[in-house]
């Protein structure tokens, strides 16, 4: 019975032990120039290191650097040094990620990882998105596509909106009738093309009998401080084949 009782609180201990890996702010926005900083806690480990990895939606995650508490300086990944990127901890749990003069290049999903050693994996936090943009920036250009006849034979319809910027991360957002929409929307991550702007594309869900009605439905680009708008009606629109 002893036996047993001890098991189960080995058992216990260890699953409360789980590694979490926690960053924070979710988004960080800043104009080019200027300092992002992005902490990341994990969670009980006090002996592993941490790693941070650079990702753009759609590629390849780039190691940034990694550090220990105890080491003198950080170690760097490809195309990656300081003063650019450093790196501090106010605990053997607890680190800031630093990045200085930022530019819109840098705009990307930022993910700290650890080591569980009990558990013998990986553990990432949920990512920090990094969003810059610059003052002189062009505004978005949008194409709104309306739904086709084939698809309103069926009492549905979609919108569609094709974002073309450029930069990497852009706030995309619809209208009906000037009010804004909370569902039925889905928005792609951003694809790089070959003069290196970004498409982004967004669509929007409605009903044949909404459509029909000659609502205004407004598809919205948000960059930094440039915002671009398109409107789309039937009356205004022939219908796509």
């Amino acid at each position: 019975m002893l036996g047993t009782l001890c098991t189960l609180i080995t058992a216990l201990t260890c699953v409360s032990g789980v590694t979490v890996v926690t960053q924070k702010p979710p988004v960080v926005r800043l104009r080019t120039g200027e300092t992002a900083t992005m902490d990341c806690n994990l969670g009980i480990v006090t002996v592993s290191e941490t790693r941070w990895y650079k990702q753009i939606p759609g590629g390849v995650p780039q190691y940034v650097l990694r550090f220990y508490h105890g080491a003198s300086s950080p170690g760097y990944g490809s195309g990656f040094s300081s003063p650019k990127f450093t790196i501090t901890y106010q605990s053997h749990s607890d680190y800031r990620l630093i990045i200085s003069n930022v530019e819109e290049g840098d705009s990307a999903v930022y993910h700290c990882k650890t080591w569980d050693d009990y558990a013998k994996e990986h553990v990432f936090g949920q990512g920090t998105k990094l969003i810059v943009t610059s003052s002189s920036l062009p505004p978005p250009v949008l194409t709104v596509f309306p739904p086709s006849r084939a698809e309103l034979q069926s009492n549905k319809a979609t919108l569609v909106c094709l974002s073309s910027q450029s930069v990497l991360f852009a706030d995309v957002s619809w209208l009906s009738g000037g009010s804004p929409v909370s569902s039925g929307i889905s928005t792609s991550t951003a694809v790089q093309q070959a003069d290196r702007t970004f498409r982004i594309s967004s669509s929007l869900a409605i009903q044949t009998s909404d459509w029909n009605m000659d609502k205004v439905y407004t598809c919205k680009v948000s960059l930094g401080s440039q915002t671009s708008e398109k409107n789309i009606d039937k009356s205004h629109c022939p219908t796509e084949e």
